[in-house]
């Protein structure tokens, strides 16, 4: 049975003070009643013998800690999960926000969830075609797998995630496939953004959305991403189905983690953010995987803008750390007017290989990818030395490079909005712009494949 208490001794901003409590854990529910009848919510934040620390969900303002009661509930957060949750929206505490009717819950879900046994861990595999080329064809995303997106400011990461959000889907017939987005210390106009162009588009009928603006509670801000990975949890391995799940923005959700940590006056480490970043990040990111034995999976693609675009800030750095690689989006590209303007030479999908090749996408895409690699590298050398020296020092060949490094950009890479590529598509633009090198430069793909796939594209170009 719980408990009431009438011994809160200080009120510090969000935080409250509970003296001569007993039992009490961490991240347990706290419901504060007001004189005037009025509940709030927190949640414990520290846990000692006789005393507990709270994070209020509400605003403090008007809390007299002479009279406030303080109940702990003896669970922490839960969310409701259903079949009938696709297409609605939520706060971060999983209440919805849509004006639609309360869920009937099939179960209540904690939304600290437990850790993946590794040993049920299965290996991430098969494909999940986004339809943004520079995804599908040289950083193939794949389920399971962690792949977040470094971003800087201005540029256009909400547009990409709202993209990714429309387009993505499994290529096997019979496979349900969701997106849970979790948008977290973003605008009005922001959230309104995402909400009115899924609705246009039809995408949220398979999506669901949990939404904290900046001028909600900080503390809801911590808890929006469990909730939504609590959901994904209960559709992936409850529903057997594949789940990508959106993190976006992991750089406010970390000054969250920053402020909290400030009021609780713990220990700074780098930058000012807490010295246990890296494991709460961890505790996040690891909730995706696949389970041996379970037919569905939760891949996840965390949006991180870069302060400063600064790639060894504690964020990304740490972030990369425990992803499997990352998508960076070009300064420059975008002054070029490229969208989506991701550079591909730092980007990087390690668990590519699991997604690619026969039976896959198709049995070209390996030596494809490698050459586009290569010659577009070799392209922005050539343009690099061609600065420095002026191009009367570039050779014939490295003239051909140039121009095949400026048709990648805007044929490849750039692509509309609203335009979803199959990999199909994508492979074969590969191998239009391949057209334009001299074979004997194509040292990176076998004789089979530029006589299956090149051929015509050759013929087509004179």
């Amino acid at each position: 049975m719980s408990k009431e208490y009438l011994t809160t001794s200080e009120i510090a901003g969000p935080l409250m003070v509970i003296q001569n409590v007993k039992d009490v854990k961490y991240n347990e529910l706290v419901e504060i009643t007001l004189k005037s009848g009025e509940k709030r919510r927190g949640q414990v934040m520290v846990a000692e013998e006789d005393k507990a620390l709270i994070e209020l969900y509400e605003p403090s303002i008007g809390i007299d800690p002479r009279e406030a009661r303080v109940k702990f509930t003896g669970k922490g957060l839960e969310v409701p999960v259903s079949k009938n949750i696709l297409g609605r929206i939520f706060n971060g505490f999983g209440e919805p926000i849509d004006d639609g009717p309360k869920i009937i819950p099939d179960d209540l879900r904690d939304i600290n969830g437990n850790p993946i046994n590794p040993f049920s861990r299965d290996y991430p595999n098969e494909f999940i075609q986004t339809g943004i080329s520079t995804i599908d064809g040289l950083n193939t995303l794949v389920r399971g797998q962690k792949l977040p997106i470094f971003s800087g400011s201005g540029l256009p990461h909400s547009h990409l995630a709202a993209q990714i959000t429309r387009q993505s889907k499994v290529l096997k017939t019979g496979e349900q496939f969701a997106v849970v987005f979790a948008a977290m210390g973003i605008t009005f106009e922001e959230a309104n953004f995402f909400i009115n162009d899924l609705k246009e588009t039809g995408a949220l009928s398979k999506a669901v959305l949990f939404i904290n603006l900046a001028n909600n509670p900080v503390i809801e801000r911590i808890s929006l991403p469990r909730s939504a990975l609590t959901v994904a949890e209960y559709l992936a391995f409850d529903l057997d189905m594949h789940v990508l799940v959106i993190l976006s923005d992991m750089t406010n959700y970390c000054e969250a983690l920053r402020e909290i940590s400030a009021a609780r006056k713990e220990v700074r480490g780098r930058r000012g953010y807490p010295g246990y970043m890296y494991t709460d990040l961890a505790s996040i990111y690891e909730r995706a995987g696949r389970i041996k034995n379970k037919n569905g999976s939760i891949t996840q693609i965390p949006i991180v803008t870069m302060p400063e675009d600064d790639k060894t800030h504690p964020i990304p750095d740490l972030t990369g750390y425990i992803t499997e690689g990352q998508i960076f989006l070009s300064r420059d590209l975008y002054k070029k007017a490229i969208y989506p303007p991701i550079d591909v030479r730092p980007s990087l999908s390690r668990l590519k290989d699991r997604g690619i090749g026969k039976d896959k996408t198709r049995e070209d895409h390996s030596d494809l990818m490698n050459q586009l690699y290569a010659a577009y590298s070799r392209g922005k050398d050539a343009e690099e030395l061609a600065k420095i020296l002026g191009e009367a020092a570039l050779t014939s060949v490295d003239r051909i490079f140039v121009k095949f490094s400026d048709r990648f950009e805007r044929e490849f890479v750039n692509q509309g909005e609203y335009e979803n590529r199959n990999i199909e598509e994508t492979l074969d633009i590969g191998w239009k712009l391949l057209s334009m090198i001299p074979i004997p430069e194509l040292k990176r793909v076998r004789e089979e494949y530029i006589e299956k796939y090149l051929k015509r594209f050759v013929i087509e170009e004179k």
